[in-house]
């Protein structure tokens, strides 16, 4: 959405053919919509990112609200619209009466990451920063990676009381599916000695299984994600 008038960072030669017309952004929701209608009962939250607020600020249109207006009416699809930043509750019933609850707190992202560490920062950073989550995912800084952490604490159940809990914590960084490196011999993406970047999303894995440990019953959660192969 980078090659609309007024835009700065337009270069004429990014613009598709099929978007090359006097009404650019209306064009760019149609486009999305026909690729996305196949899997739009599968989609549940669309969020921000920095390009579709820039285009509110500069251009004074929701480019994401359009997009998922127009892809429910299509599909009679039921896509939420999320923030740039906000929360996913998911729930799994691993028996008859019970049930798993995930929360997972997504974040666009910010910043640049780093050539070194990699946005490895930005994961520990989400620590100190939110509670009480079980995964949390960022995206912005085209890197792909994740890590597990484990915390000690104790949960209350109306049988047992308190008992010692390990909280595992899944942390990720979702890639990005625009490659902008190319051969290394130009661009925005080179000039400012960005490296290659990993294309591909991520595909979190949530298992949760009821177990009875010395008379205890406790509940076991694994969660985990790989590289979405492109």
């Amino acid at each position: 959405m980078m090659q609309g008038r007024g835009d700065k960072r337009g270069n004429k030669s990014d613009i598709r053919p099929e978007h090359n017309n006097a009404k650019y952004l209306d064009s760019i929701v149609e486009t999305a919509v026909e690729w996305f209608s196949p899997y739009a009962h599968i989609l549940t939250v669309i969020g921000y990112g920095n390009h579709e607020t820039a285009i509110i600020k500069y251009q004074e249109t929701d480019i994401l609200q359009r997009f998922v207006d127009l892809l429910n009416y299509k599909n009679g699809s039921n896509v939420m619209t999320g923030g740039y930043g906000g929360w996913l509750i998911i729930r799994q019933k691993y028996n008859s009466s019970s049930w798993s609850t995930t929360k997972v707190k997504y974040f666009h992202g910010s910043g640049g990451g780093g050539i070194v560490t990699k946005g490895a920062i930005n994961l520990t950073r989400s620590l100190e920063m939110y509670e009480d989550f079980d995964v949390f995912t960022m995206g912005h800084i085209h890197e792909n990676a994740c890590r597990n952490d484990v915390r000690d604490t104790v949960v209350h159940s109306p049988k047992y009381g308190y008992v010692n809990h390990h909280k595992n914590i899944h942390l990720m960084l979702t890639g990005t599916y625009k490659e902008e490196y190319g051969d290394g011999s130009k661009g925005w993406h080179v000039e400012r000695g960005a490296p290659i970047k990993p294309t591909g999303g991520r595909i979190l894995t949530i298992h949760s299984k009821e177990f009875t440990k010395n008379g205890l019953r406790k509940m076991h959660k694994s969660i985990d994600s790989i590289k979405f192969p492109l």
